[in-house]
């Protein structure tokens, strides 16, 4: 299949020079507290890993801007933005507020900066949008929080970065626009937000009979939504089998303007809350591909992912990738010691992590046998994306 970039959108002559990665210091000593699977550091760690290893210069670099409670109205009400706000003020949320609102819930807890980290997460998707207008690439680890809806808050997730990243490229000009999620959970607010908008596709890739128990098969959205259950056990083999024969070809299809890669780590073998088995190749080789169709507008998100180590070291190479990065076999000394200077209490409870979680990048690919109930849902939505495009 010939994939040219000139096929995708306009050329944008003003194009970013580099990729931009955005980041904040607040992601470093924030917390949703000790017995929440988020009490892990995860973007400090791919701060510091790309530093380590001389792949984030400062003019890469760029501090995730707050997004105002008036810019975050884009999609979410403004009664929520305020609960929200009050709950980090009080350190307490009301019976009404919690029943309403979904905050102050064991999944979407009060913690001390319950707004301010996802309005920083919120503002730097905002802020991509309008600098994607020119065109180029940027990565922003702490994106991708697909649960939250436009009034509560679901799945970790209090605000939609996601949706307001994709509000904010439509609003800089970007027409057609494709939002793909490779999460071990499906992508319900971001569903919930395009459903049927024939300018935006969707494509979920996620866990079967996961949380939030949404994105079936036959779920699609009003036309535009492309859902596939996969099994537990999905491994390196059969993710190349969905890029291929699903991913890449509806992306080519569609020829958007602007593309979104949810890009969450849970869906690798270490990954407490998924029973999914591949390694970060797997994300990697999707990103590589998906870099590769020469769309002119490309920000890739985090997600979900719950162990720091393999969520850490699979940001960073998804960096990488977007800088042809060449990964090293082996961490230099500066970089093993960012991945050794993490604790995690999981961890303790098994076998002592494993020194490759130290001292590489790349994990060992997880090959194996591609199934064949796996063969025909592919088969099923390929079937109707051939008819959709």
């Amino acid at each position: 299949m010939d994939m040219r970039s000139d096929e995708f959108g306009d050329t944008c002559p003003d194009r970013l020079a580099t990729p931009l990665f955005f980041g904040s210091e607040i992601y470093r000593g924030s917390s949703y507290g000790p017995r929440h699977p988020l009490r892990v550091p995860r973007v400090s760690t791919v701060m510091d890993l790309a530093r380590a290893l001389g792949w984030l210069p400062a003019t890469q670099y760029r501090t995730s801007p707050r997004a105002k409670p008036a810019a975050l109205t884009l999609w979410h009400t403004p009664d929520y933005l305020a609960a929200l706000q009050e709950a980090e003020a009080r350190q307490h949320v009301c019976e009404a507020a919690r029943d309403r609102h979904a905050i102050g819930t064991l999944s979407n807890p009060v913690f001390p900066e319950m707004y301010r980290r996802p309005a920083t997460a919120a503002g730097a998707a905002l802020l991509a949008g309008e600098l994607l207008a020119r065109g180029g690439i940027v990565h922003h680890p702490a994106g991708g929080t697909h649960h939250a809806f436009p009034d509560r808050a679901g799945g970790f997730c209090y605000l939609n970065d996601p949706v307001l990243a994709i509000l904010s490229l439509r609003r800089a000009g970007a027409r057609r626009i494709a939002y793909v999620d490779i999460d071990a959970h499906h992508c319900d607010g971001v569903e919930h937000a395009f459903a049927g908008d024939a300018e935006t596709l969707l494509i979920s890739v996620h866990e079967d009979r996961r949380w939030p128990f949404t994105g079936a098969l036959s779920d699609d959205g009003g036309g535009n939504c492309f859902n596939l259950p996969l099994p537990r056990d999905f491994n390196d083999s059969e993710m190349a089998l969905v890029r291929d024969r699903l991913i890449l070809p509806a992306l080519h299809g569609f020829r958007p303007d602007a593309i979104v890669v949810q890009c969450g780590a849970d869906a690798v073998e270490e990954d407490p809350l998924s029973r999914l088995s591949l390694s970060n190749n797997a994300h990697w080789n999707a990103v590589a591909a998906i870099k590769a169709l020469g769309c002119p507008r490309l920000l890739v998100m985090g997600g979900g992912g719950y162990n720091p180590w393999s969520v850490g070291r699979l940001w960073t190479g998804v960096w990488a990738v977007l800088n042809s990065h060449e990964i090293p076999e082996r961490l230099p000394p500066e970089a093993e010691m960012v991945l050794r200077g993490l604790t995690w209490d999981k961890a303790r409870r098994g076998k002592t992590p494993p020194d490759h979680w130290f001292t590489t990048l790349r994990d060992t690919p997880r090959l194996g046998p591609v199934r064949a109930e796996l063969r025909r849902r592919v088969g099923t939505l390929t079937a109707r994306m051939e008819s959709w495009v």
